[in-house]
């Protein structure tokens, strides 16, 4: 009869890792007004942020390797290193090709609000499986943190990916192919350093960090919020 709980609690933790994630993909598709995406492109791209989130795990434990053959790990340049090249690099860039792979070519991407869609739904897609593992392996303590964290974070992070992805399309279907690029470009690196920067500060552990990291959250989450808004309103066929 134990296996009842556990049965039950299970349940319970995958729904808590789960959520988070769903609400804000459901928000994020809400505000697509002029053609709202085909659910099976929207399903692929969470499939690619799940294995996206798989690729960036053999990146980061290959790069970390080798970091570690030649930065001290109790220094500020390994710990530069380790948050900005190692992990928001492998993270964010594994995204990016996951979701360029399966929309760039797509007749589907003809709004300029559809590059962020899809880059949100990638980013959530990668958090909802990282959020699974976690959970299931802390608790729901951990899902109660994470949903106001880092699940929000890997939704900012795919808003910013997703505005210069979107304008480098633009620019692509205009022939200005140099513009596409530096704008794809863009659409990897900003992500980065605000991945970057998120991890760096989190992994502090006195109190100023703590109140330094809770100010840039929020910053991250009001910028991420005005752009959606601002996108959506100012959404245009390509």
């Amino acid at each position: 009869m134990l296996i009842y709980p556990y049965v039950a609690h299970n349940i319970v933790l995958f729904f808590a890792a789960v959520i988070p994630a769903l609400f804000l993909m459901i928000k994020v598709y809400r505000y697509d007004r002029l053609e709202p995406e085909d659910p099976r492109i929207l399903w692929s791209l969470i499939v690619g942020g799940v294995l996206s989130a798989l690729l960036a795990l053999v990146e980061e434990i290959v790069l970390e390797y080798v970091l570690g053959m030649f930065v001290g790990q109790n220094t500020l340049l390994y710990q530069v290193l380790m948050y900005y090249g190692v992990v928001a690099v492998s993270e964010e860039s594994s995204k990016y090709i996951m979701m360029k792979k399966r929309t760039w070519n797509s007749s589907e991407f003809d709004c300029l609000f559809d590059g962020l869609v899809y880059a949100v739904f990638t980013s959530l897609g990668f958090a909802l499986w990282e959020n699974i593992s976690y959970v299931f392996s802390y608790g729901l303590t951990t899902a109660l943190v994470r949903a106001v964290t880092a699940i929000p974070g890997h939704a900012c992070f795919g808003v910013f990916m997703g505005v210069f992805y979107a304008t480098a399309k633009e620019y692509d279907l205009s022939g200005n192919k140099k513009a596409s690029s530096l704008y794809r470009k863009l659409s990897v690196l900003v992500p980065v350093l605000f991945h970057g920067t998120y991890d760096f500060i989190a992994t502090k552990e006195s109190g100023t960090s703590f109140i330094i990291f809770f100010i840039f959250v929020i910053i991250m989450f009001l910028i991420s919020y005005r752009l959606v808004g601002v996108m959506s309103r100012k959404d245009r066929y390509m």
